[in-house]
């Protein structure tokens, strides 16, 4: 059974479970927007399902929800924000604030964040900043999920990285395709709520360094659903298609060694550059028992005038000619279709998981 929520009402929902357990209202509506945009964007396993498991930890103090981000310039282009052992959305929406006018004046920005938990849709992070007029490129440490290349034990984390840019503007010299791209998505406001107005999307690449996102395993446990060969081995070190046996061993890094690689290269910018911890020092984020997480992000903004070329007339040629061939797409453009489809539609949920929800927030 599922039941059909317009994204608002979703959201105030998400809202009020959050408060009820703790969590101040300005974070509360921060998590509860990312959840919901996941949601709306065809990305269930980083969404409303994961609303629970966060109640949880924030009533067993795993997660903090009276933690204010606490922001610093330790250095002119140099932004830190210490989550203070809170949600991590809040936290990179504090440090964007500060770290996006400095970059856009100063020609680029770094930004860290420390003390930090589950950073969901890493692409929404780097939406935001691309929407005022940054590139921009988000590294981000989970707890330990996968080996390093040739090893045996989970010392990495599925380690998302994310990357978007301002959608280039369209002239006449463009390609009908590179006119559709940057077109693409004109009725997306500034906050990504579609219909608020005729800003275009941005080009938002967004992907975890394991085979598959943990949440994806998740979700199929949950069902009682396998798993594709090659997403997975179990604690013995064997290949599986059972998802609960995947959740005691540990995922594959996409691309084998080279995978590996860059889960490495993101721990060491995420968790060693921030002073967070790294993968197999963290307690999970599926679950209420231990402490603080403790995880790390690192964000990169880059104001695309600072190298002196014309950005905008350069990345529209190169759209259009990968979208000139048959069968491209860009990506991240599927989210944002969805998205304005949800809005429209509303949001499809499992029953149960809306009762949990109501139940959680004392609106039954």
């Amino acid at each position: 059974m599922t039941v059909v929520l317009r994204p608002d009402d979703l959201e105030a929902l998400c809202r009020a479970v959050l408060e009820r357990v703790g969590v101040l209202p300005a974070a509360a509506s921060s998590v509860a927007g990312a959840l919901v945009a996941a949601e709306c964007m065809g990305i269930p396993s980083h969404g409303v399902a994961r609303l629970p498991q966060y109640a949880d930890q924030v009533a067993a103090g795993k997660v903090r929800g009276d933690a204010v981000p606490r922001v610093e310039t330790p250095l002119p282009a140099t932004v830190r924000v210490d989550a203070g052992c809170g949600f991590a959305y809040p936290a990179l929406e504090a440090g964007l604030d500060v770290a996006a006018p400095l970059a856009l004046r100063m020609g680029c920005a770094a930004l860290g964040v420390t003390g930090s938990h589950h950073c969901g849709v890493a692409g929404l992070h780097v939406e935001r900043a691309a929407r005022q007029g940054l590139v921009a490129l988000l590294f981000a440490n989970t707890p330990a999920a996968m080996a390093p290349w040739g090893g045996n034990r989970a010392s990495l984390g599925t380690n998302p990285l994310a990357f978007a840019c301002p959608a280039p503007v369209a002239t006449a010299a463009d390609s009908p395709s590179a006119v559709d791209a940057a077109g693409a998505g004109v009725d997306a406001g500034a906050g990504g709520t579609p219909g608020a107005g005729a800003e275009r999307d941005p080009l938002v690449m967004d992907l975890s360094l394991s085979t598959v996102a943990r949440g994806k395993i998740v979700a199929a446990a949950r069902e009682g659903q396998p798993i594709p060969e090659g997403w997975a081995v179990d604690a013995g070190g064997n290949p599986t298609t059972d998802a609960r046996a995947a959740l005691g061993g540990m995922l594959l890094p996409f691309g084998g060694a080279k995978g590996a690689a860059l889960a490495l290269m993101v721990e060491l910018l995420a968790a060693s550059l921030t002073g967070s911890n790294h993968a197999y020092e963290a307690s999970s984020f599926l679950d209420a028992e231990g402490g603080p997480p403790r995880t790390g992000q690192c964000m990169l903004l880059i104001a695309p005038q600072a190298f002196g070329a014309d950005f905008a007339a350069r990345a529209a040629a190169l759209l259009g000619h990968v979208l000139a061939q048959p069968c491209t797409r860009l990506p991240g453009a599927r989210r944002f279709e969805l998205q304005r489809r949800a809005y429209r539609e509303g949001v499809v949920m499992p029953w149960s998981l809306h009762q949990d929800l109501l139940r959680r927030a004392g609106s039954e």
